[in-house]
């Protein structure tokens, strides 16, 4: 395991139709194709919901912890660490914990998902603590679709935050789209051309099931191997070597004569589980082993309780050890985990 993922909220200040469809516009496009679906198989019915509340404030690590279970992961090889959510950039003081991260040693790479909404105002304060990657969500180019699409008129923000990242010296700078089929699958060819014109390194991932309303569909999941294929009709596209790094999620081109990155992250039709090595740390102190985890290992009491850091380093060992040979998703025994991606940490 060379990589930990830390959530530090499972709060959000979007609603992507892909994690906290709470909207109408998200009920309804989801409740017209669940609707086709059952008239073609009167036997489908819908999944039951996740009922979604936010953990009590103590309940969540503090920064201390976090930086704790960090350092001691660090120990045991952990070279990399993002910070992820919910937003991570509702948690505040979130600076002052990359600060502490960015100070171990041992931590070669500190990098930070977000949606982007917020991440302006603090972009600099971010990168004078050490942080050094930054990949944004962004679904989108246009404006009312990407309100649809995460249930805020927020693309204007997002732009600005990529840009001024790629001007403070954050690289590469990271776009992760979502594509759901019929919401903005068409939008594939536009979202390259900004990824050539900004230079970001560009993913696209496949829809996966973790929304809180249960309504993932497979029919709406476009392949990694569809994306390539509409890619390639549009664009000559040169791989890129990454059998240096064989945990790689990503397969990953160029685009010929331009700059930036375009990868393709498939993990429901194309599992790369054999090389997963990432662990989560959830934003109330569970450890996860897999994305799809169905079983959660609460570290708080050894946190909280006096334990030794011998005794947090043996604990993580022996997770380890347990972790999950892949996920089941498309199997018939696939049980989606009971917390929406918001609450896992990305």
């Amino acid at each position: 395991m060379r990589d930990l993922r830390v959530s530090v909220t499972d709060r959000c200040n979007f609603r992507c139709l892909y994690c906290l469809p709470e909207t109408e516009e998200a009920a309804d496009f989801y409740r017209s194709r669940l609707d086709g679906l059952r008239r073609a198989d009167p036997s489908s019915q819908g999944a039951t919901p996740i009922h979604r509340q936010w953990k009590p404030r103590s309940e969540i690590l503090d920064f201390e912890e976090i930086t704790r279970v960090v350092r001691v992961a660090v120990g045991l090889g952990i070279e990399k660490v993002r910070i992820t959510g919910g937003e991570p950039l509702l948690r505040k003081g979130v600076e002052q914990l990359v600060g502490a991260i960015a100070a171990i040693p041992g931590v070669l790479d500190l990098a930070m998902t977000t949606n982007g909404a917020l991440f302006a105002p603090v972009a600099a304060e971010l990168r004078r603590a050490g942080l050094r990657r930054v990949s944004f969500s962004m679904d989108s180019l246009d404006r009312e679709n990407f309100r649809r699409m995460t249930g805020r008129d927020g693309l204007t923000g997002v732009i600005e935050g990529l840009r001024q990242a790629r001007e403070l010296g954050f690289h590469p700078v990271k776009v992760n789209a979502v594509v759901i089929r019929g919401m903005n699958d068409h939008e594939i060819h536009d979202l390259v051309r900004f990824a050539v014109d900004e230079d970001l390194s560009l993913r696209f991932i496949e829809f996966m099931p973790l929304d809180s309303s249960r309504t993932w569909q497979r029919e709406l999941v476009v392949p990694g191997r569809e994306i390539l294929h509409r890619l390639r009709e549009r664009f000559e596209l040169l791989p890129v070597d990454s059998s240096a790094n064989p945990s790689e999620t990503a397969r990953r081109w160029r685009v010929a004569g331009g700059r930036g990155e375009v990868g393709i992250i498939a993990p429901v039709s194309e599992p790369f589980c054999g090389h997963c090595n990432r662990l989560r740390l959830t934003a109330d102190g569970k450890l996860r082993t897999c994305l799809f985890s169905l079983d959660e290992h609460d570290l708080r009491p050894l946190l909280r309780g006096g334990g030794s850091d011998a005794e947090l380093a043996s604990h993580l060992r022996d997770r380890v050890r347990h972790k999950e040979a892949g996920h089941r998703i498309g199997q018939a025994d696939f049980v989606q985990p009971q917390r929406s991606m918001s609450c896992i940490g990305g």
